[in-house]
């Protein structure tokens, strides 16, 4: 439920009340910030600025919008042209009579009336929204500088909150996104960042829209685009990596020698048994080496007859 912020005298808040709209919890601690539904909410606010608005206009007040109805059905119907706008479907207009916000909270879409000389209307868009954050110098919580951006998505939730408690709702969310990512990655370490992504951009969209809930806006993404390391640190990265991989691959050709070895002495040993099995081994080599087209053939002797022939020499 929302209310109309008053001064703390009575006699004077009826002249010099504020029109700045507040959440309940700001003045009250009888219900919780997120306690009830949200249209039970803005339902009970306009009621309340009803109430409001129409104890605050006072005698002049009245007298100027009996002058603009006067002024209206004098001028008609010239005056028709200048009393009913039109907003499109994405649109909201939020009416102030005498300066103070209209009864009956949002108008549109469609077709709604003003009052010259005394009425006049801000429209809001009600659209999705999306930026980029740009590019932010964030030391880690490993002492490492990384250049980190993403971008935002956000909507108006509430028009009234939006025109009403702040300036430039829609500047005022990016420089918060900006601060809360800076905040939230200054926490990470390096790896965190890296590997983490989207648990931190749920962290920051949590922040976010809890930050921006006074504003009428609704954070509904947020999404961690790139993460930009220096030129140093990425050239240590990758010689760490290479040498990683390198290590590996001896080990991987230290395994396959050490297989390699043992197959060929259990090879070894079978041709150890038969003598024959030597020469056929032999004359699979001959064959292998003539589908080759090689011009020169290399014909490899039978162990026994070498050794004959060096036994005769002796």
């Amino acid at each position: 439920m929302f209310l109309a912020e008053k001064q703390g005298n009575t006699s004077v808040s009826s002249a010099f009340a504020s029109n700045r709209v507040i959440p309940e919890d700001q003045n009250t601690t009888s219900r919780p910030a997120m306690e009830g539904d949200a249209a039970d909410q803005l339902k009970v606010r306009r009621i309340d600025d009803q109430d409001q608005s129409n104890a605050s206009l006072g005698f002049c007040g009245w007298i100027l919008v009996i002058l603009s109805y006067l002024f209206m059905i004098v001028s008609f119907p010239i005056s028709i042209w200048l009393c009913i706008k039109i907003v499109k479907e994405y649109e909201r207009a939020i009416i102030f009579r005498l300066g103070r916000i209209l009864a009956g909270g949002a108008k549109g879409p469609g077709l709604f009336f003003v009052l010259p000389c005394t009425d006049s209307f801000v429209k809001v868009d009600m659209r999705t929204i999306s930026f980029d954050i740009p590019p932010q110098e964030i030391l880690t919580k490993d002492s490492v500088t990384v250049s980190v951006d993403g971008v935002v998505y956000y909507r108006v939730q509430n028009a009234i909150l939006a025109v009403a408690n702040i300036t430039n709702a829609d500047s005022a969310t990016r420089l918060l996104a900006q601060t809360t990512l800076r905040n939230v990655l200054g926490t990470k370490n390096l790896s965190q960042i890296l590997s983490d992504r989207e648990e931190i951009a749920h962290n920051m969209q949590t922040t976010l829209d809890v930050a921006t809930d006074e504003w009428g806006i609704k954070v509904e993404r947020v999404e961690i685009k790139d993460v930009k390391l220096p030129v140093q640190l990425q050239r240590a990265m990758a010689a760490e990596a290479e040498a990683s991989r390198e290590a590996r691959a001896k080990v991987i050709a230290a395994e396959g020698e050490m297989n390699a070895s043992r197959a060929l002495k259990e090879a070894a040993i079978v041709i150890s048994e038969s003598p024959a099995a030597l020469q056929l081994r032999y004359l699979q080599t001959l064959t292998t080496i003539a589908a080759e087209k090689n011009s020169t053939i290399v014909f490899p002797l039978p162990m026994d007859l070498v050794q004959n022939l060096m036994g005769a020499k002796k």
